[in-house]
C-alpha cells in the first residue's frame, strides 16, 4: 500500500499553495503546464451518451440521490434492447462512445454483463466506456472471481475502457465515513492499475465536498500521479463538487462554490503533471464557469453527454447542444475538436447537429 508523506516539503508546498495562492497566480500556473503540454489553441470534446443500466445498488452512499434500494418499486433493469435504442440514438448524433455505469446489483449474473458487451458489439458496435473501479470491485466480490479475472472477461466480451467514476476522495478515512460499503482507496486503484496492466485505457476522477480536508485532496491528487508514473493508463483527470440536494446523507451540506472548483482543478494540473488532459466539468459548474476552467488547466470541454441521471437526480441540471458547447469553447477563444475516448481526432461531419 502506498503511503503519502503528508510532513514532506513538497507536500505541504502544494498545501499552502491551494490554501493561500491567490487565484489567479494559481490559475496562470495551471495553463502554463497546459500549454505546455498543448501548445495549440484546440480544445476537446466527445459526443456519448451516459447510460445507466440499473440504479438498483447496495452500496449505500451518503451522497447518492440516483440509487434505489432492491425492491424498491422505482428500481429498474434496462433491456439489451432498450440498451441498443439508446446507442443509435447516440450514434445518429454522431456519438463516439457510451459510458455505461450501474449500481452494484446483487441480482444481476456475470453472464449478463459479458454478454450485454457482446450484444452491443453485434448488434450496435460502438466503444464501450464501462464499469467504474467500484463496479469492478463488487463484481469480483459477489462473483468470487479475482479483479485480474474480471478485467479480463468483460475486456474480452468487448469492453474497450474503465472509467473513473467511484473516484471520490482517495484516502480510506473519508471513504469509510461516506461510502464504507463500496471499494476502498487501494482497492480501487488496484482495479486501475490491473486495467492498465492488461492494454486498457482510463480515467480518473475526484468528487470534493465530502467534508474531507484540503490535505485530503491533495493525498488525492498525489495518488494519482504516483500510479500514472507507475503505468501511464491514464488519459485524463476530472473533477467536481459533490451536489448535496436530494441527498440522503449530505442534503444539508453546503455545495462549494466555483472558486473552489477552480483551485482544485489548477492543483490537478500542477500535480498531476504526467495525466494529459484536464475536463472542464461543466455539466456540474455551468457553461460559464466551464468556460474559466479553460484558463485554469483544462483542454478538453467532457461530453456532450446526451444523458445523465447521477448528478441530475441531485437537482444539478446543466444541459448543451453540440452547438452551445461549440460556441462556448470559441467564445474562450479556442478552436473546438471532437475527439474520441483516446483523444484522438474525429475529422469526419457530424450526422446531425442539435
Amino acid at each position: 500500500m502506498m503511503s503519502v508523506d503528508r510532513d514532506s516539503a513538497e507536500f505541504r508546498d502544494y498545501l499552502e499553495m491551494y490554501d493561500n495562492a491567490p487565484l489567479l497566480e494559481l490559475g496562470a500556473l495551471a495553463e502554463r503546464e497546459r500549454y505546455r503540454q498543448h501548445p495549440d489553441e484546440m480544445v476537446t470534446y466527445i459526443i456519448d451518451r451516459n447510460i445507466n443500466y440499473t440504479n438498483v445498488c447496495v452500496a449505500d452512499c451518503q451522497f447518492c440521490a440516483f440509487y434505489r434500494r432492491p425492491k424498491d418499486a422505482s428500481g429498474y433493469v434496462l433491456s439489451f434492447e432498450q440498451i441498443g435504442a439508446k446507442i443509435d440514438e447516440c450514434k445518429a448524433l454522431g456519438g463516439m462512445q457510451i459510458l455505461l455505469q450501474g449500481g452494484h446489483n446483487p441480482y444481476i449474473p456475470f453472464d449478463w454483463y459479458l454478454e450485454l458487451m457482446r450484444y452491443i458489439k453485434r448488434h450496435h458496435p460502438i466503444h464501450i466506456h464501462g464499469f467504474s473501479p467500484s463496479e469492478v470491485v463488487f463484481f469480483s466480490e459477489r462473483f468470487r472471481l479475482p479483479v485480474s479475472d474480471v478485467v479480463r472477461q468483460l475486456r474480452e466480451a468487448g469492453l474497450d475502457s474503465i472509467p473513473g467514476g467511484g473516484g471520490e476522495i482517495l484516502v480510506d478515512a473519508v471513504r469509510q465515513r461516506v461510502a464504507r460499503k463500496k471499494a476502498q482507496t487501494e482497492e480501487w486503484l488496484g482495479v486501475q492499475e490491473e486495467a492498465h496492466r492488461q492494454g486498457m485505457k482510463t480515467s480518473v476522477t475526484m468528487m470534493y465536498g465530502l467534508g474531507e480536508s484540503q490535505a485530503d485532496r491533495i493525498e488525492h491528487l498525489f495518488r494519482v500521479r504516483e500510479l500514472q508514473a507507475r503505468t501511464g493508463g491514464f488519459t485524463a483527470f476530472i473533477c467536481w463538487p459533490l451536489q448535496p440536494e436530494g441527498t440522503p446523507g449530505m442534503s444539508d451540506r453546503v455545495k462549494t462554490d466555483s472558486v473552489t472548483y477552480l483551485r482544485t482543478l489548477a492543483m490537478a494540473r500542477i500535480i498531476c503533471t504526467n495525466v494529459p488532459n484536464l475536463q472542464s466539468s461543466w455539466v456540474t459548474m455551468g457553461l460559464k464557469v466551464g468556460q474559466v476552467a479553460l484558463r485554469f488547466g483544462a483542454n478538453d470541454f467532457g461530453s456532450l453527454m446526451m444523458e445523465e441521471n447521477v448528478v441530475s437526480a441531485a437537482g444539478t441540471t446543466h444541459r448543451a447542444t453540440i452547438g452551445e458547447m461549440e460556441r462556448a469553447i470559441r467564445d474562450a477563444g479556442y478552436r473546438p475538436r471532437r475527439r474520441r475516448q483516446d483523444y484522438s481526432m474525429v475529422d469526419e461531419p457530424l450526422a446531425a447537429v442539435a
